[in-house]
């Protein structure tokens, strides 16, 4: 093994693979961060096409009337003359508080 690392050659090798794998500005520690990056980027782009696709469809029904009437009477509590309003909250979506305070 002795006589192996004697050898010029050898050691310019082993240096030139110490060189690229870990001290080069494309060492293969930069390629694995820059892949980790390319990954949590496409995932983001995936969740953002999700969402596009969500507001592409409230969109399309916000472009109809009963799509805003469903919204005003949903979100925003609006009614008809003549019409009343009844809001049903239910035990478990109240806000309770503890005994203790």
């Amino acid at each position: 093994m002795l006589k192996y690392l004697k050898n010029i050659f050898v050691i310019i090798f082993i240096v030139f693979a110490v060189w690229m794998l870990f001290i080069d500005s494309n060492s293969l520690l930069i390629h694995r961060e820059l892949n980790e990056d390319i990954s949590d980027l496409e995932d983001e782009k995936e969740y953002y096409k999700n969402e596009i696709e969500k507001d592409k469809k409230a969109i399309k029904e916000l472009s109809t009337d009963e799509g805003v009437e469903k919204l005003a009477r949903e979100k925003y509590y609006m009614k008809k003359e003549n019409e009343d309003i009844y809001i049903i909250e239910y035990e478990d979506s109240l806000k309770t508080k503890d005994n203790n305070e």
